[in-house]
């Protein structure tokens, strides 16, 4: 599966999209001054609130040129809350964007790795292993969700490479996952072994592309095929509700990573991560 930039250009939109919609669910919740959703050309400059993962820039760069203006304007938000910029920036990006960005303060700090997998066509293997199962999880049980799922996240899965990707305190977590329940087309899922809650996971579908996301597994339960089949089972309805691509977005070298990759994933391109310290 090859990554061209009209590819790339409809995965980041639909990243843009996702984050601005969450971001906009935390200002209908929280004080309007708390939170902002600012149009960035094709992306988004959003804040969640301190220390929110959906605080950053992301799905700019892939435009014709860079909308400076737009930026400055989402900086200066982002400065009156005290807070850092961070920038996640498609490689496929031309490299004129890049020195913009370095030009404006940015200091690079890691990259993420989106894979990919076609979805046209596929039926989808929804089996899991013997005594696993999945099932969504709706409103009634959206507190039971949150905190299975935050309970994997906190215990980080440190494999031999020590990537884990990055790690969030649990309140910031727990809102966070509160907050998912406003996104369009948003699935919660539940796994079980042996009747036990064991991990969690979400899909969005945005346009034709799933996002993959907000997946966990307890401690006791690891390397039992739990992801394995909340992955399977996301995809297959995924498909069924005729996406075209199914994308994720990991730490590189990580054991998400490697997950997805063992269910056919690829490694569409690498996002550079930038920030600008708060003055």
């Amino acid at each position: 599966m090859f990554a061209d930039v009209a590819l790339a250009r409809r995965i980041e939109r639909a990243e843009a999209v996702m984050s601005a919609e969450i971001v906009s669910a935390v200002q209908r919740k929280r004080p309007p001054d708390l939170a902002f959703v600012e149009p960035v050309g094709s992306g988004y400059a959003v804040y969640g609130g301190p220390g929110s993962p959906f605080s950053k820039v992301i799905g700019v760069g892939l435009d014709p040129t860079l909308d400076l203006d737009a930026l400055a304007r989402a900086e200066h938000a982002f400065e009156e809350r005290g807070s850092s910029v961070r920038a996640e920036v498609c490689v496929l990006a031309h490299p004129d964007v890049f020195g913009a960005f370095a030009d404006r303060g940015y200091v690079f700090q890691t990259v993420e790795h989106v894979l990919g997998c076609r979805l046209a066509g596929a039926t989808g293997d929804r089996t899991a292993p013997p005594g696993i199962d999945i099932s969504l999880s709706g409103p009634e049980n959206a507190g039971e969700w949150i905190r299975i799922v935050v309970d994997g996240f906190v215990a980080a899965d440190v494999t031999e490479t020590g990537v884990t990707g990055e790690e969030f305190p649990r309140d910031v977590l727990e809102r966070v996952f509160s907050d998912y329940e406003a996104l369009r087309m948003f699935r919660r899922y539940l796994a079980s072994v042996d009747g036990a809650p064991a991990g969690g996971a979400s899909l969005c579908l945005v346009d034709d592309i799933a996002l993959l996301s907000g997946a966990s597994t307890l401690p006791a339960f690891r390397r039992r095929g739990v992801q394995t089949a909340l992955l399977r089972r996301r995809l297959a309805d995924a498909a069924a509700e005729g996406c075209a691509l199914a994308v994720v977005t990991t730490a590189p070298g990580s054991m998400s990573q490697q997950n997805v990759v063992r269910q056919g994933f690829a490694l569409l391109y690498a996002r550079a991560v930038m920030t600008r310290p708060a003055d």
